[in-house]
């Protein structure tokens, strides 16, 4: 049985879009027909790790890392062949699944990226990544309600989840206007994330729209 670790703290924003594809497979004899056990812990800097445990081969490993390095270059068209076949090789790695969608939402192709994620989720129902995936892949639908209950699942799982925080409080603002809502979570988020100037702007725009 192999490990693998993804990291969701301390990454920048634009590093987040891609943040399942942080994830990586290792590469082992034989195959597993169960679903990869997946364990979520929390760490120190109010993040959590998520560890996937999968078997592959070689050459699922080798798709899987090129499509991964074709997504951090932002060709997600590319990207994508490659993760369709991890998926068909490997159908039940959650991660693969999660990454094809969200190549297929970077491409523009909403139907398929929620598809894909929906799939991810029927493979682990808990997953805070693939809901907030769902919420983006949502609101680009113009389904804001369904984004809103996607975002919240997210942080009902993991409250220290700021980028789905951050997303919460931008769709309650600009597509709900919910201004409770939003202020509430941009708040919280900026006491995750304090640097994030543009977040604090929007905080102070937002309290001289409403006189709050």
């Amino acid at each position: 049985m192999c490990t693998a670790s993804s990291v969701v703290s301390g990454w920048t924003l634009r590093r987040a879009l891609v943040l399942a594809a942080a994830w990586s497979v290792c590469a082992c004899a034989g195959s597993s027909a169960t679903r990869p056990e997946v364990i979520a812990t929390a760490d120190a800097g109010g993040g959590f790790t998520l560890t996937e445990r999968v078997r592959v081969g070689a050459a699922v490993r080798a798709d899987f890392e090129n499509a991964v390095h074709l997504l951090e270059q932002e060709q997600y068209e590319s990207a994508i062949p490659l993760l369709v076949r991890v998926t068909e090789a490997a159908p039940e790695v959650t991660a693969a699944h999660i990454d094809l969608g969200m190549a297929y939402a970077r491409a523009g192709d909403l139907e398929h990226a929620q598809a894909s994620l929906e799939r991810a989720l029927e493979l682990d129902p808990r997953h805070p990544v693939v809901y907030n995936e769902l919420g983006i892949v949502y609101r680009k639908r113009g389904r804001f309600a369904e984004a809103r209950q996607s975002y919240e699942k997210a942080l009902a799982l993991y409250p220290q989840f700021h980028f789905a925080r951050r997303n919460l409080a931008i769709l309650c603002d600009l597509y709900l206007a919910d201004a409770s809502c939003a202020l509430e979570n941009y708040e919280r988020y900026i006491q995750a994330v304090p640097d994030d100037q543009a977040a604090a702007m929007w905080v102070a725009d937002l309290r001289a729209r409403t006189g709050r």
